[in-house]
């Protein structure tokens, strides 16, 4: 059987919520340590995401950008081995 993708799952692990939606994990994670939200569901010490929830949390005006990745932290060397130019 194979693995769910991203796009199937209706429950995602903060990880995965960064990469699906292409948000700076480091936000994301710091946005957690901040209380509970609507969009999230614990299983016992877990923290999941309702994706769709979240998605209506990400709609509000100004919230993705302020999640959104931050180029100053992108490590230059990493970058140029993948776009060699």
């Amino acid at each position: 059987m194979a693995k769910p993708t991203l796009e199937d799952k209706d429950f995602l692990t903060p990880t995965e919520t960064a990469i699906f939606f292409g948000l700076s994990r480091r936000k994301f994670y710091k946005l957690l340590e901040g209380g509970t939200f609507d969009f999230m569901a614990m299983y016992g010490e877990r923290k999941l995401i309702i994706k769709n929830d979240f998605k209506k949390y990400l709609a509000q005006p100004g919230v993705k950008e302020a999640l959104a990745r931050d180029e100053r932290y992108i490590d230059k060397k990493r970058l140029k081995t993948q776009n060699p130019s």
